[in-house]
């Protein structure tokens, strides 16, 4: 993790007190990324893949595709093209955000740092542009080579590559989610909300002090970005003014559709909402943590969402004893948005 830059950010206290005084009805703007179903023999299941990315849409969420919900450092570049593929068909220009991913891409020993700002610019534009040419907003995954970089070239790399492809979001990735990932300091956080191209950043510490502490200084510097919070273990984030690109909302993106809505309309049932999909959060996001992938595999099984509870191959599992809990979760799950419904 980078240490913390200047900045002239305020300090932690004033801070959080500023972003509490925030708390008020509003449109949360949700991205939900999608697992990619897989099948007993290893093999995706695309077409399990497709009916999910409908159901995400229909619901109304955006769905974000090639994330780390969705293997993207497990797949071969035909897989994630073909990804890529089944977005823009299933979804018919509706929009989709779509994760550009290099770290198996650089250097003979995959990944290695040192190449240029300038290498990397071209990398993520050539995955960039993929992306637009299919009616995606392309979501810069951080990669070995981009972190290692000044946070001057850093940046540099950001607004160069928004400016060639047009509008994109960032991504800040806690190592705890991938080893190549790192979260910014608040002076580098600062450079970036002075890029016009960059909308957005997905911030994943799972550390409400520093999402608070961006929240804060986007509020007082541009308004307009976005802040998805990506902490599954605190989802009311969006409660205090970030918007959110969540892996949870992946095993239920109705309930968090009907959640959101809630809090637009100032409905106080939104907490009774957001606490069992917490529960389901702090379960699946436990550690090791990249297991939440299998999590969401059984939970979206147990469901009859999809016909198998497989995860990729290389990736790490839960044991078959999760069902039980699983399956109690999605029951209340469902009196709790039938109470909901019914009223």
């Amino acid at each position: 993790m980078r240490p913390s830059g200047p900045s002239t950010a305020p300090d932690p206290t004033q801070s959080v007190r500023s972003v509490q005084a925030r708390v008020q009805p509003r449109q949360i703007d949700g991205i939900s990324a999608l697992l990619l179903p897989y099948r007993a023999d290893g093999q995706p299941d695309w077409q399990a893949y497709a009916d999910n990315l409908e159901r995400t849409a229909s619901a109304g969420l955006r769905p974000a595709v090639n994330m780390d919900t969705g293997y993207v450092h497990l797949l071969t570049d035909d897989e994630r093209t073909q990804v890529l593929k089944i977005a823009a068909q299933t979804l018919g220009g509706r929009p989709f955000v779509a994760g550009a991913f290099l770290e198996d891409k650089i250097g003979e020993d995959r990944a290695l740092p040192g190449q240029s700002a300038d290498d990397l610019i071209a990398l993520y534009c050539r995955e960039g542009e993929q992306i637009r040419e299919r009616g995606g907003t392309p979501i810069l995954f951080q990669s070995t080579a981009l972190t290692s970089l000044p946070d001057g070239e850093i940046a540099r790399v950001y607004r160069a590559v928004s400016e060639r492809v047009g509008p994109i979001l960032g991504f800040e990735l806690g190592s705890m989610f991938a080893p190549f990932g790192t979260i910014y300091s608040l002076g580098l956080f600062e450079e970036l909300l002075q890029i016009p191209g960059l909308l957005g950043i997905k911030h994943s510490s799972l550390d409400r002090a520093q999402e608070w502490q961006r929240l804060a200084l986007r509020d007082r510097l541009r308004p307009d970005f976005k802040v998805y919070t990506g902490n599954d273990l605190a989802i009311d984030m969006v409660i205090y003014g970030s918007d959110y690109l969540l892996g949870l909302s992946s095993f239920a993106p109705e309930a968090f559709a009907l959640r959101d809505r809630l809090w637009a309309a100032g409905d106080a049932r939104f907490f009774m909402l957001n606490d069992v999909l917490q529960y389901l959060g702090a379960f699946a996001f436990r550690a090791p943590v990249p297991a939440y992938k299998h999590s969401a595999a059984q939970f979206l099984y147990l469901r009859g969402r999809i016909p198998d509870p497989a995860t990729h191959p290389r990736s790490p599992g839960r044991p078959a004893t999760d069902l039980a809990i699983l399956q109690e979760i999605s029951r209340r799950l469902d009196a709790v948005v039938d109470a909901i419904q019914t009223r």
